[in-house]
């Protein structure tokens, strides 16, 4: 179905591609412009809406997508913000709490599937779905990171080695090559640095614990928290091992393997999917919020619920509202000195202020090129911080050349890209065809954009660095306060000399004594630690050095930058300047800072200097860092070096030089800084190239526990009855052949009476399972003690607990009940009860229950158990004021009727009290919207309407929701 539908009425546009005969596409180029009633043609479309359109075409059955569906779409400047449309996305991503329930309804409809005469081999998801697993991680275990340096370059753990207390942990002491006269050995920090005698030639270094410089073990801490993992979820995971071996269109991301969203990016995309020879565009729809990345590449893709995300594995499209779509034009070059965080930080202060939300963004002009793939998934990635549904750029010569580096052959990179330009997805910024037209566009200047520090005592305080040498004259003039000093004209170029290692220095207000490289929140972007690497190397081979008195550190925040830096070949010369890897935790920031040596304290303390610290890091509170240095000031990472070369914040690094080179000669900050092309040149050729091979080893190998984890390979699933964690789903049990017509519901009570804006947070089970709920009951009775209880989210896979945990908030406000609680009346016996158990009563007694709610009920984030839940329940309709549109959708496709008072009518303007019974009839041939009558037990009668929006939503109903639609097809 996602590949090609066999009942296409477009199929006569399907041809041969090119100079590859033997592929075959959609030439979609030959239907825009073909209807002159439509005022849009494939060229003036966005690049995203034609990726739709393609969808729409490929996929058109004539009944989940129509013809009319299409030419909405091509006629999308007319249709946009009021016509609904169906999309069918080539894949899936789920992480594990959303995909254990998707996978168990696989499970559990091979079950029915045989149980009903039908095959159960033949019950597969529809669409290529990837599930990683990567929620399930909890620390139990936890040391200071110092003590246990990760294994930066990742593969298979060493043998362990004697642990060294962080108060003992010695560089190792080397013969000195350094400054004449030195007695040596001296520490790789001190003979990194000795002035002007070093070769600038420096090889590069294998990875090395930066303590004991020796090969680093896998950290016990990750070790122990792995076990944990593996043991508290042996079940989960050997139903994910089961699923992984017979399932087909499934791959199974065990755990230790990376992030959903890092899997999506790195392994999962294909940017175009090549199936038996055919072609058409990748897209992607997940659970996982971070799945809006991939459209850095190309790829079209969002984030939705789990119900969603189900019901596409199904073969079923979801539909979406036809969009405004927002043209961001990118013109001008940045700075030389502005970094990609700065640029990426900018754009989202635009879009932000650009009012984007719930719009398409997609970004063209000259700009566009020099911005990395690492920065469009970056700001594709930061949609949820400007409000827009998604950031779209379209495929051009640097994605390509992105995708080179991470493993894709030339071969298939030829075909991709003479398929994209074929069907017009292929971004061509050197050819002159018309830009497409957007609803509106906003204009960013990269020139705009310059870089800026902040301080010298608060973050908030921002100094553009072409101002810097002026803003801190302002200071030392000012009052003392928020930015001021408060020193004397008089004494404002005050220097002290110091004696330190055999050699004077001269001290002055401003200077650098502190220098920290940290990999900390937006600097641990690969290019600006790379940028200070680069940076680092140019300064050693110009022979430029760093003042021995500087507490110079890098702290990289995590193995995998300690393996960048050294795959890239900057590590040692950021190390011959100094900055050494000092550890893998919160350091500088936080005040962890080595006392600066006493002759510089003294020399401070004696003329009473503003001494500076600069660092990467997040806070900068004065006298944070140290006692004696009151300026600090957060910079870019390579900003930090070219601070620390200069000694001094009193600089203007466009007049002045950062210090004397080899033979003698003057230079600037212009001559070392790395361009923007160096910059992504390494990146995509060091640092890409080694994560994705990396990665795709960890794919290819697995990790020990999960290779050596048993699970079944049976067809079916042989379902533990004892399992708290896994258990069949009652979805299937009414699952015939042939649907039947839509039943009616006869005095019905009504489980709950709720108010307006009741959301999927009152309704979903979340969070911890209290002491006290139905689902403690039902895990206490099967012999659990509290603290095994573990959370909803980890036993979703078990649809007992989940039922119970349905309407168990504690803020759900109940009409029955008077106040917040998960309690309602049973009203045949008149007993308050928990939800589940009153529930649960009804059933045993072959009675339904309906739910009357207010305005906007099932507003907030998709939840897939807000809508399973309540079926479970025994509830056969809802009967609201007004739905959100995302959730009324939901209750048709588990098989809950949606109704609706006229408008103008609710409860108290019908004089209903919610005690009555209540009875619908459905007529044997349902149509969109019909009007139906209810009958109380009072006698009254009032109508409703049937919130079914199109034929689609009335087949799935009247078969019982779409998991028992999809099942019959395997019958």
């Amino acid at each position: 179905f996602f590949f090609l539908s066999p009942g296409s009425p477009y199929q006569p546009v399907i041809e041969a591609l090119g100079n590859y005969p033997q592929k075959k596409f959609y030439n979609v180029s030959k239907l825009g412009g073909a209807n002159p009633l439509l005022c849009f043609t494939l060229d003036t479309l966005p690049y995203s809406i034609r990726v739709l359109f393609e969808s729409s075409i490929r996929n058109c059955d004539g009944f989940l997508v129509k013809e009319t569906d299409a030419m909405n779409i091509l006629d999308w400047k007319r249709n946009q913000n009021n016509v609904e449309v169906p999309f069918c996305p080539a894949r899936v991503v789920l992480q594990d709490f959303t995909g254990i329930p998707a996978m168990v309804d696989f499970a559990a409809m091979r079950e029915a599937v045989r149980n009903a005469g039908g095959d159960p081999v033949k019950v597969n998801p529809a669409c290529p779905t990837g599930l990683t697993v990567d929620h399930s991680l909890q620390i139990d275990f936890s040391k200071c990171a110092i003590q246990n340096a990760p294994n930066p370059g990742g593969g298979d753990p060493q043998k362990p080695m004697a642990k060294l207390s962080p108060l003992k942990a010695q560089p190792r002491k080397l013969p000195c090559r350094g400054q004449t006269g030195c007695k040596g050995p001296c520490s790789t920090a001190d003979s990194s640095r000795h002035s002007g005698q070093f070769s600038a030639q420096i090889e590069n270094t294998p990875i090395l614990c930066p303590f004991h410089l020796q090969p680093v073990a896998e950290p016990e801490t990750v070790l122990k928290n792995q076990e944990m993992e593996f043991g508290r979820n042996r079940e989960r995971l050997q139903f994910f091992k089961w699923s992984s071996k017979v399932f087909k269109n499934i791959s199974i991301i065990p755990p230790e393997t990376g992030m959903a969203h890092q899997v999506n990016l790195e392994y999962l995309s294909r940017v175009v999917f090549e199936v038996k020879d055919f072609l058409y565009p990748d897209s992607v729809v997940g659970t996982d919020s971070h799945t809006t990345m991939v459209n850095g590449l190309g790829i079209l893709g969002w984030g939705v619920g789990g119900i969603e995300t189900e019901a596409v594995m199904l073969g079923m499209p979801v539909t979406l509202t036809l969009p405004e779509v927002v043209g961001c034009e990118l013109t001008g070059a940045a700075s030389p000195l502005a970094t990609s965080i700065d640029i990426v930080l900018s754009i989202t202060k635009h879009l932000r202020q650009a009012d984007v939300a719930g719009k398409f963004v997609e970004f063209f002009g000259s700009g566009v090129s020099q911005l990395s793939v690492a920065d469009r998934t970056t700001i594709a990635n930061m949609c949820p911080e400007y409000g827009a549904f998604l950031s779209f750029f379209p495929v051009d010569n640097v994605t390509l050349k992105h995708l080179k580096h991470t493993g894709f052959d030339k071969a298939k990179l030829e075909v991709m890209e003479a398929y994209l330009k074929a069907v017009k997805l292929f971004r061509n910024y050197e050819s002159s065809s018309r830009e497409p037209e957007y609803s509106q566009v906003v204009q960013i200047n990269l020139s705009s954009i310059i870089p800026y520090v902040s301080g010298p005592k608060r973050s908030q305080d921002r100094v553009a660095v072409n101002n810097m040498k002026s803003d801190f004259q302002a200071c030392l003039n000012e009052k003392s306060g928020v930015k001021g000093f408060q020193v004397a004209v008089e004494k404002q170029n005050d220097i002290v000399p110091v004696q330190y290692e055999g050699n004077e220095y001269k001290l002055s207000h401003g200077c650098i004594v502190i220098a920290a490289v940290i990999s900390c929140t937006n600097n641990c972007n690969p290019s600006v630690m790379l940028a200070a690497g680069l940076l680092a190397k140019k300064a050693v081979e110009a022979g430029l050095v760093v003042k021995p008195y500087i507490r110079t550190s890098l702290s990289p925040g995590s193995g995998m930058v300690t393996h960048y830096l050294s795959s890239s070949g900057v590590l040692p010369y950021l190390s011959k300047l100094g900055f050494e890897v000092v550890g893998y935790g919160c350091s500088t920031c936080v005040g962890n800072t080595a006392p600066l040596p006493e002759a510089i304290r003294n020399a401070i303390k004696q003329g009473d200097l503003i001494a500076c610290g600069v660092l990467s890091g997040t806070k900068n509170f004065e006298g944070r860092l140290c006692d004696c240095v009151r300026a600090n000031y957060l910079a870019s990472p390579p900003l930090v070096v070219a601070y620390a070369i200069a000694g001094n914040v009193r600089i203007d690094f466009e007049t002045e030089p950062l210090g004397t080179g080899f033979n003698g000669k003057n230079i600037y900050l212009r001559d070392i800084w790395p361009t923007r092309r160096e910059l992504h040149t390494v990146e995509e050729e060091c640092v890409i190239s080694s994560m994705f091979k990396e990665l795709k080893e960890k794919m290819e190998k697995g990790n020990k526990r999960w290779n050596l984890l048993e699970a079944p390979e049976s067809t079916l699933f042989p379902w533990d009855l004892k399992s708290t964690y896994i258990r069949c789903p009652s979805f299937f049990d009414k699952l015939a052949k042939e649907p039947v017509s839509p039943q009616p519901i006869e005095n019905a009570h009504v489980l709950l009476y709720l108010g307006d804006s009741v959301t999927t947070d009152h309704i979903s089970p979340a969070g911890s399972i209290a002491r006290s709920s139905a689902a403690a009951k039902y895990l206490t009775s099967k012999g659990l003690t509290p603290r095994e209880f573990n959370s909803y989210g980890a036993r979703r896979g078990n649809d007992a607990v989940m039922t119970r945990g349905t309407f168990a908030n504690i803020k759900l406000l109940n009409k029955f009940i008077g106040k917040p609680a998960p309690k309602t009346i049973h009203f045949p016996s008149g007993q308050t009860l928990d939800v589940f158990e009153a529930a649960e009563l009804y059933q045993k007694e072959g009675i339904p229950v309906i739910i009357l709610a207010g305005k906007k009920y099932g507003l907030g984030s998709s939840r897939d158990w807000a809508a399973k839940g309540p079926f479970l329940l025994g509830v056969k309709a809802v009967l609201a004021e007004s739905y959100e549109k995302v959730h009324k959708s939901q209750l048709i496709g588990i098989g809950i009727a949606p109704l609706q008072f006229l408008p103008g009518e609710n409860p108290s303007t019908l004089g209903l009290t919610g005690r009555e019974q209540f009875s619908i009839l459905f007529p044997p041939e349902l149509s969109p919207r019909m009007t139906l009558d209810i009958k109380t037990s009072t006698g009254k009668v009032f109508s409703v309407i049937a919130l079914f929006e199109n034929d689609m939503e009335i087949t799935l109903y009247k078969c019982g929701g779409s998991l028992n639609f999809v099942a019959r097809r395997f019958l």
